[in-house]
């Protein structure tokens, strides 16, 4: 199984950039369609974005088109979220996930610990 680990996270100010890392590992991503969720403190875990395995197909939430970008380096097992224009609404804690379907839904096999973004106002 595939094991992720994010980072990249950090406080910024509102319109700042971050750009988010997964580094995986034990697996190559290449046979996974790989996606980022988010949670903020009292909120349900929600979709942000996902990208397909040779990196062709993407989708966004409504909420990040625009500002959020996702990529990914499969010879470098990597995957990326570059964020511009941040907003406090998009502090939460960030989390890489993998899954054999490009699809919003999954299911997902592989779930990272998850980077911190917080956006001061």
């Amino acid at each position: 199984q595939v094991q992720l680990v994010e980072s990249g996270g950090g406080l910024v100010q509102t319109g700042g950039s971050l750009r988010l890392a997964c580094a995986a590992s034990g697996r190559t991503i290449s046979n996974y369609a790989m996606a980022w969720f988010r949670q903020a403190p009292g909120k349900d875990r929600e979709f942000v974005a996902n990208i397909n395995q040779v990196g062709i197909l993407r989708s966004y939430a409504d909420f990040v088109k625009g500002r959020f970008t996702i990529s990914r380096d499969n010879a470098q097992n990597m995957v990326y979220l570059q964020m511009n224009s941040l907003k406090p609404e998009d502090t939460a804690v960030y989390y890489c996930a993998a899954g054999n379907l490009w699809r919003v839904a999954g299911p997902y096999d592989a779930w990272g610990q998850g980077t911190q973004v917080t956006v001061s106002s």
